[in-house]
């Protein structure tokens, strides 16, 4: 017992002392058919393990100096994911199962990473938050039609409130008229929330209107101009 209180003590200085300059997070957890392990640097992604393609990723963002990781993380995070599904296994037998929390995505929004051009290459992002349990289903179309090419989605992020956050990506040339959409499936939700992007107008303002009246404005000083000028030359004359 003495132990136990100790180390609630201990939990609670460092959750009290949270206010650092640099926030290290390892994060690990798994289901009965998938798992998570991940390493950040203030909120930016450092080093991921893809259980899918038996390696870590390091999606480090350009900004910062690369950070590599030592040879064998990737065999730790396998370990870790064997204990953690055992650990889930043996916990759900002793609890006789337990209800699963679930949290709607309460945000889905989709912007595109730079100012859209026609014909110029171009990201859309989708960022899916709020949600509880991990992960999402995120699918695009283009003009209907499911989109598959160009497509990436991140390991799900979480946060303080113990929900996740996850980005998919979509790489697109916009043309005039396409209409593009952002789908996201989860369990708590009973119908997929869809958000779109359209392009079915010409984003670069007219130059027509603005020549027009430049010209209108110049052809209008000039008027002023040499009427003033005949104004003064018969005040003069007079």
């Amino acid at each position: 017992m003495k132990m136990m209180k100790l180390l609630l003590f201990l939990c609670s200085v460092l959750w009290v002392s949270a206010d650092v300059l640099h926030e290290d997070l390892v994060i690990r957890g798994c289901s009965d058919s998938d798992g998570e392990e991940m390493y950040t640097l203030d909120g930016e992604e450092m080093w991921v393990a893809d259980f899918k393609k038996e390696k870590g990723e390091e999606p480090q963002p350009p900004f910062i100096d690369h950070m590599s990781y030592q040879e064998g993380t990737y065999e730790t995070a396998v370990n870790d994911l064997n204990v953690c599904k055992f650990n889930l296994n043996a916990t759900r037998k002793a609890m006789k199962d337990f209800p699963l929390k679930l949290d709607r995505p309460s945000t889905v929004m989709v912007y595109s990473r730079d100012r859209i051009e026609l014909g110029e290459k171009n990201i859309l992002t989708c960022v899916v938050s709020g949600f509880y349990p991990a992960p999402v289903k995120v699918s695009w179309t283009k003009n209907g039609q499911k989109v598959t090419d160009g497509t990436s989605i991140n390991v799900p992020y979480p946060s303080k409130d113990s929900t996740f956050t996850q980005i998919s990506r979509l790489v697109f040339i916009p043309q005039l008229g396409d209409v593009y959409s952002c789908s996201v499936e989860h369990p708590a939700l009973q119908e997929p929330v869809t958000k779109i992007e359209t392009d079915s107008e010409d984003p670069q303002p007219s130059v027509g209107p603005a020549v027009f009246c430049g010209v209108g404005l110049t052809i209008g000083l000039i008027g002023v101009a040499v009427g003033t000028f005949f104004l003064i030359k018969g005040n003069e004359c007079s």
